[in-house]
């Protein structure tokens, strides 16, 4: 049997859960904890984007099989979604940005087409700097080889704080690779039969 790494259902109890939280971007969001549900969504989808990476580094799959893998859950994560409230959608829109970097960073990984020799500073550096200049781009395109190389096991810098723009949405996508790369690595080895997470 064709193993699923993500599937519509699970999104979809994500997107109930996010209704239920009645989500309110406030001043004093640090003590709502309605905005963890959104951590816990794009963690989800991080380690379901691990998991068909290491599914190819096992050849368990085929690398173009890995790809298409991770297609599918993009597919997922970007279909239209019902309205949820004005700041829920903001925070949704904000987290597919985010996980747009995953995505791509993912693919580019199995790939293994990307810059592995400039200082990851220096091209998230180049980044913000192509962004302020309106080519989004070539924004993107640097960061997704930045996540690739974080998916290769490289340590994220501290880059300090970036204003709020894309290239700072992307870093979080990047950042929640970084996380998961550091935490429980149980996804390398699970052979797929169970489907635990916060979703089901």
């Amino acid at each position: 049997m064709k193993e699923e790494f993500y599937t519509e259902k699970r999104w979809l109890n994500w997107m109930n859960k996010v209704k239920d939280s009645n989500f309110k971007l406030t001043e004093e969001d640090d003590n709502n904890n309605s905005g963890a549900v959104f951590i816990y969504i794009m963690d989800d989808v991080v380690l379901a984007c691990l998991k068909v990476i290491a599914r190819c580094e096992h050849t368990v799959i085929a690398p173009d099989a890995a790809i298409a893998e991770i297609m599918t859950i993009r597919s997922i994560v970007f279909a239209e979604n019902e309205s949820m409230g004005e700041d829920a959608d903001l925070m949704l829109e904000s987290l597919k940005t985010s996980l747009a970097a995953v995505f791509v960073s993912s693919q580019r990984y199995i790939i293994g087409i990307f810059d592995r020799e400039s200082p990851l500073k220096e091209m998230v550096a180049k980044a913000i700097a192509a962004e302020q200049k309106e080519d989004l781009d070539e924004a993107f395109d640097l960061l997704s080889q930045v996540g690739a190389r974080v998916i290769g096991g490289e340590s994220l810098p501290e880059i300090g704080d970036i204003p709020y723009c894309m290239t700072a949405e992307l870093m979080d996508g990047i950042d929640a690779i970084s996380a998961a790369m550091l935490g429980d690595d149980s996804y390398k080895e699970d052979d797929g039969s169970v489907d635990t997470g916060g979703a089901d």
